[in-house]
C-alpha cells in the first residue's frame, strides 16, 4: 500500500529535515512543496511579501496533481506549510494523505530562521504566517522541542498505532 504523508508547519518548524528522515525511515521519495512554487510566487516572498490565497491556488493544485501521480508511483512525503485547512483541502481533494503537523515556539522557529542559508523565505515573514495558521484538529501532531530523530521516531510510532 502506497503512503502519501504531508509534513506540515510553518517555516523553521523542520518540515524538510524530518520529512526527509521519514521517507528514508519509509524508503519512500521525499518531494519539497517549496519546489513546486511558480516563479513568480518565489520572486515575491524573496522580495519580502507575503503569498496571498490567490498566489497559492495555482501552487496547491499543481501539489494535489503532483500527490495523485505520486501515489501511483509507490508513495511520497512531502514537506508543505499547509497553513490553512482550505489548502489541506485542496491538498487531499484527489488522494488520502495523512497528516503530521510540527508544532512549535515563535520564539524557537524565529532562530531557526534566522540561522537559514540559502533560502528565499525570509524570517520577517514568520509572524504572516503564524497569522495565517489554522491548527487541525486531526493528524499527528509533533512538538519540535526535540532532536529530529526523536521527532521522526514519534511519527514512526504515530503512524504505526
Amino acid at each position: 500500500m502506497s503512503k502519501l504523508i504531508i509534513v506540515a508547519g510553518v517555516s523553521g518548524s523542520g518540515k524538510t529535515t524530518i520529512g526527509k528522515l521519514l521517507a528514508e525511515k519509509l524508503d519512500i521519495p521525499f518531494k519539497d512543496a517549496d519546489d513546486y512554487h511558480p516563479q513568480a510566487n518565489v520572486d515575491k516572498m524573496k522580495a519580502g511579501y507575503a503569498l496571498n490565497d490567490a498566489d497559492r491556488e495555482p501552487w496547491l493544485q499543481i501539489l494535489a496533481t503532483k500527490l495523485t501521480e505520486w501515489k501511483t508511483e509507490g508513495g511520497a512525503v512531502l514537506a508543505c506549510s499547509a497553513l490553512k485547512e482550505s489548502y489541506r483541502k485542496t491538498l487531499s481533494s484527489k488522494v488520502h494523505v495523512k497528516w503530521v503537523f510540527l508544532d512549535g515556539s515563535f520564539k524557537v522557529l524565529e532562530s531557526r530562521l534566522t540561522g537559514r542559508k540559502n533560502h528565499f523565505f525570509k524570517p520577517v515573514l514568520l509572524q504572516s504566517q503564524i497569522d495565517a495558521l489554522e491548527k487541525a484538529d486531526y493528524g499527528i501532531h509533533v512538538s519540535i522541542d526535540q532532536t529530529p530523530e526523536a521527532i521522526t521516531e514519534e511519527i514512526l510510532q504515530k503512524l504505526d498505532s
